[in-house]
């Protein structure tokens, strides 16, 4: 169980969350401006507010390290879904487009050149479950590329994991538990693949490495040599990802 408490500063928005998995404080800064506030239910909300405050200088120099990442990659339009969105596909920026069919529910074609939705009359005016069905649709690319990944790189790395999720983490794009469950973001499918890769292998290295010591990237460089490009294409582009098809408050 989660409680949230929503804050406007001067500069920002401060969402403060008490979590029952939480084990410490730590502060996220996320686009829009928005900061969060997560701490353990046995911490005093004094005592998580402090520790905010000490790190103020961090959050504001996080703030404006993502203001300028928004300047130079700037965010995409709002979906109008008249034929002239686009939509990031493997790396690559694809029109979208909606074509009339006689169908009960919306079917999404991938192609090369275009992601085309088919859609029925009483939905084609909808835009939620437009969005709806592009995401279910990129979720199952996503699935097919992740399992790909994964199946390829165990293999190579003769280590074995148990399950695959998919998830829509904001600031997280892939975590592994010691049981070898490894969760991937849907959205590692609009990246470049050498990138989404990359997070898989990431995963995996951790069922040998759970840290992230000199041996777990020794082990990630051994596997993937250009590691360390794919890594950076993340931390300067990866946000801009969660510009399309953004997920709801409350959602994920």
């Amino acid at each position: 169980m989660t409680m949230q408490i929503e804050l406007f500063r001067d500069d920002y928005r401060l969402r403060e969350r008490l979590s029952d998995k939480a084990r410490n404080i730590r502060i996220e800064v996320r686009p829009g401006r928005e900061v969060v506030l997560i701490y353990p239910r046995w911490v005093a909300r004094a005592q998580a507010l402090a520790f905010l405050r000490s790190r103020e200088d961090w959050v504001r120099d996080k703030l404006a390290e993502l203001a300028r990442r928004d300047a130079d990659n700037p965010p995409p339009p709002a979906a109008r879904w008249d034929g002239s969105d686009e939509i990031l596909l493997r790396g690559e920026a694809v029109p979208v487009c909606v074509e009339p069919a006689s169908l009960r529910q919306c079917t999404v074609r991938f192609e090369p050149q275009a992601v085309t939705l088919f859609a029925p009359p009483a939905l084609r005016d909808d835009p939620s479950r437009l969005e709806q069905a592009l995401r279910r649709a990129l979720m199952h690319q996503a699935q097919l590329d992740a399992r790909r990944y994964l199946d390829e790189e165990s293999a190579r790395l003769g280590l074995r994991y148990s399950t695959l999720k998919l998830n829509d983490p904001q600031t997280l794009w892939g975590s592994c538990n010691p049981g070898g469950v490894i969760c991937l973001s849907w959205r590692l499918v609009m990246a470049p693949p050498v990138v989404f890769r990359y997070v898989a292998v990431h995963e995996l290295c951790h069922l040998r490495h759970a840290d992230h010591s000199d041996r777990f990237w020794g082990l990630v460089e051994r596997q993937m040599p250009d590691y360390a490009q794919h890594r950076r294409w993340l931390q300067d582009r990866g946000q801009r990802l969660h510009h399309y098809l953004p997920r709801r408050r409350g959602s994920g």
